[in-house]
């Protein structure tokens, strides 16, 4: 990194006044920000086959546009990745491929030609996850016998059964029970264009048996002789039990259904609703069925050229993390633009609805945000420290007041009253841990669970850290230990919620400060360290999603990007460590790299959904991120004391 520009003070304060302007001219009226979410090729593509499994009338223009987009979106191996520049996915190509001939391209036009001999060429569509193999089941190209049995009684076990719905994570729960009631049911796709993708199949057997890295192989072959007998027994499963059992499901749905906002709040979700309502008989014009499909139009992105389908949207996250952008900024437009969106926040608080999570803790009152406009049941963890700490940073500074005083009192009761036994946090649950249920042959994708995780458990932290508490305090305390337990040989932590070890990184290293910790501490000196250790060449940092492998053994570099660059630069603000020519460095490459509208592009995926097999692209990542770093830059060397002094 030899003779690189250091960061440009003269020019730093334009610098964030342009990206002010432009972060405040993407608010929206009524005061909240909400940028696209976007993932991989599946969700589209499940839009559009969601559509012709119903026999929906076509949308030829809606079509189109998605075609463009998947076409746009294709990978130089032919396949569709899972995220920006990514390797070859079989399930995103699988369904992309299908969508694509839906819609009528050639299966001999190039790109499909390309795209069938690559799927061909690791397996054909047999190989595909469990959520594919049950997308052909349904359109009848591939047996039932193939997909891993869940039968619909799982509903009726006890609370104390080891295969309970109580024990996965929220995502899972809403998307397995009405898909419990279409696998009982086995309704056929309509597909009124007749629409089959036989050529996508190698001539080998299929393979019943999958056991996926992430499997411990002496739980992998119980689960998977059970699924052999479930298939056995399950044409004998008496009637009445399994009308029960459908009918129990129906009524969970219903009661999540969540208006205009979906079931969970999230594309698989409401998707597997509707097509639940459908399999039960209900017509198109019946409330509950009406309400979930209006729910997933939503979820469109329809531009001038191209569309595609989100998997959810995330006001509540985008509000909270640009309003403390917008706070570290200052100045009296960015601070009631900041204010405009707290305001905006504050009746979105859940304090009625005892959700999902009330099931492992009665006790406790509810208090929290959920990621998206609405979902009353899942509120969750990192979203509520986030805005709690913008709410607290507000009414500090002298501006807000008590006005949100019941608010983070409310809020901060629900998230200790969720604080796993382990110390951590996770995003939704307490205590979700039950890991061997990954074993179980619906489990491929290796995510249906939801444990503590280093990243939430340290917005907790810097969350209670930020309102006072001691780090002597035996939550705090706990807290603490179980975050220095989960750092990594190298220094760096684990990212759950955004890729991944920076974005760890940061997370804890805010937390460590807010609690009090400053370089001397080995975790927060071991954890810089490793920081500076990535930086790239050019000043910026980057980190892309292949960091999830298992047998992950050190950072591997990759091209910088504006999200990551900040993190790293906000970590190692947070490590005491503003003086150090390495954030000089990146600081001047945020500066360069600043677009000519006061913003930064950005094509990498830096948000995980579940590592190895779902990330996110989130748009509005590099628009307040990079801001908040060079202000918080220019504030600390303005700054007789240069020790960070919020918890983010």
């Amino acid at each position: 990194m030899n003779d690189l520009a250091i960061a440009d003070a003269a020019g730093l304060e334009a610098d964030i006044d342009r990206a002010v302007a432009a972060l405040k001219r993407l608010q929206r009226s009524d005061g909240h920000w909400v940028f696209e979410l976007e993932a991989d090729a599946t969700i589209p593509s499940e839009y559009v086959l969601l559509r012709h499994y119903l026999g929906e009338p076509a949308d030829p223009e809606l079509e189109r546009k998605i075609g463009v987009y998947l076409r746009r979106i294709q990978g130089v191996h032919g396949g569709w990745p899972l995220f920006h520049g990514g390797a070859f996915d079989i399930s995103a190509s699988v369904k992309a491929y299908f969508c694509l001939k839906m819609i009528g391209d050639d299966p001999d036009a190039p790109h499909m030609a390309r795209a069938r001999a690559a799927i061909l060429a690791r397996g054909g569509a047999a190989e595909a996850n469990v959520f594919t193999r049950i997308l052909l089941a349904q359109f009848g190209e591939l047996s039932w016998r193939h997909v891993p049995t869940m039968p619909v009684e799982l509903i009726l076990l006890p609370r104390w059964f080891p295969i309970h719905l109580s024990r996965m994570s929220y995502w899972a729960r809403t998307v397995i029970v009405p898909l419990l009631v279409l696998a009982a049911l086995r309704r056929r796709a309509r597909n009124p264009r007749g629409v089959r993708i036989a050529e996508l199949f190698a001539t080998s057997p299929v393979k019943k048996d999958r056991a996926p890295t992430h499997r411990h192989r002496g739980w992998a072959v119980f689960f998977n002789g059970l699924d052999v007998v479930l298939k056995a027994v399950e044409p004998f499963w008496p009637k009445a039990m399994r009308q029960r059992a459908i009918e129990r499901c129906r009524a969970f749905v219903t009661e999540r259904l969540n208006g205009e906002d979906g079931l969970g709040a999230i594309y698989p979700a409401m998707a597997n609703s509707v097509m639940m309502f459908d399999a039960l008989g209900y017509p198109e014009d019946h409330p509950d069925r009406a309400i979930a499909r209006r729910s997933l139009e939503k979820l469109l992105v329809i531009r001038e050229h191209e569309a595609y389908c989100q998997p959810c949207v995330s006001p509540v996250w985008d509000t909270a993390l640009a309003a403390h952008a917008m706070l570290e900024a200052g100045g009296d437009e960015a601070v009631a633009s900041a204010r405009r969106g707290l305001d905006w926040l504050t009746p979105l608080q859940e304090l009625e609805v005892r959700g999902d999570w009330a099931e492992r803790r009665p006790e406790v009152r509810p208090g929290g945000w959920a990621f998206q406009y609405r979902n009353a049941h899942y509120p969750d963890l990192d979203d509520t420290a986030v805005v709690v700490m913008a709410m607290d940073r507000s009414r500090r500074e002298g501006r807000a007041g008590e006005s949100f005083d019941p608010a983070i009192s409310r809020a901060v009761e629900w998230t200790v009253g969720l604080q796993s036994r382990n110390g951590g946090w996770a995003a939704f649950d307490a205590d979700n841990v039950d890991h061997y249920l990954n074993n179980i042959p619906f489990a491929d994708h290796g995510a249906l669970l939801d444990p503590p995780t280093s990243d939430v458990s340290a917005r907790c932290i810097s969350m209670l850290a930020q309102l006072g508490d001691a780090p002597e305090n035996p939550p705090m305390r706990a807290a603490i230990d179980f975050l220095e337990h989960e750092q990594m040989a190298d220094g760096s932590w684990f990212g759950r919620w955004g890729v991944n070890y920076i974005y760890g990184t940061w997370s804890v290293l805010c937390a460590l400060n807010a609690a009090g910790f400053d370089g001397t501490r080995p975790s927060v000196r071991k954890a810089a360290n490793w920081l500076i250790s990535i930086q790239n060449e050019d000043g910026g940092w980057g980190e892309d999603c292949t960091s999830y492998k298992l047998d992950y053994r050190g950072h591997e570099p990759a091209p910088s990007n504006a999200s990551q660059t900040a993190w790293a630069l906000l970590g190692l603000m947070a490590a005491g460590e503003v003086d150090h020519p390495a954030v000089a460095r990146g600081i001047a490459w945020l500066q360069r790299t600043q677009d000519e509208s006061g913003l930064w592009q950005q094509d990498a995926y830096v948000g995980g959904g579940f590592p190895r097999v779902f990330y996110l692209r989130y748009h509005g990542y590099p628009k307040f991120f990079p801001l908040w770093a060079l202000a918080r830059y220019r504030n600390l060397r303005r700054a007789n004391d240069r020790r960070v002094a919020y918890g983010m």
